[in-house]
């Protein structure tokens, strides 16, 4: 398997920046970096991950929701989200840069992502359930946005205080 990368964790500032968006010139540097990045995922594990949470600061994600425990890896170059029902639903969320904090997170229910594919073909995928809330889990990593920012100033405050006593537990004293 691939090597893998670090993932950056809460509260790295990197994490709250905007990607850029992908180039041709960036096309030799995705051929290794994407199986990177699918690597890191399945092992964290995780079903989506964004180039932002590798420190990779480009409109880049993978996602892989693993339906009947087989890989269906898919790889997103500039995703934007071009429709969104008005109904909306929520689930609980957690993300791979705020490890072992979950939150229920209302987002709508069905999107249209159009993107690229590495090759540079565009393509839309019609989401709805679990597909659908991690295409705008991960988008919004290219934003700069957590799913924390979805809750209310208590809740997050609760998690970010609660992620930050787990991480000084394990820090050696």
């Amino acid at each position: 398997m691939s090597d893998t990368l670090p993932i950056l964790l809460v509260p790295d500032a990197r994490l709250k920046a905007r990607a850029r968006p992908v180039l041709a010139e960036h096309a030799p540097a995705l051929s290794d970096l994407v199986p990177r990045m699918f690597a890191t995922m399945y092992r964290a594990p995780g079903i989506g991950l964004a180039a932002p949470q590798v420190g990779v600061p480009l409109r880049l994600v993978v996602v892989d929701l693993l339906p009947e425990e087989k890989p269906t890896p898919i790889v997103l170059v500039n995703p934007e989200i071009v429709a969104a029902s008005e109904e909306t639903t929520t689930r609980e969320e957690g993300c791979l840069s705020l490890p072992g904090q979950y939150a229920d997170v209302t987002r709508p229910s069905r999107v249209r992502v159009r993107h690229l594919d590495l090759a540079g073909a565009a393509h839309e995928i019609d989401a709805e359930g679990l597909l659908a809330a991690c295409l705008q889990h991960e988008l919004d990593h290219l934003d700069g946005v957590l799913f924390v920012d979805h809750l209310s100033p208590l809740k997050r405050n609760m998690i970010l205080r609660r992620l930050a006593k787990e991480k000084r537990l394990k820090e050696p004293q």
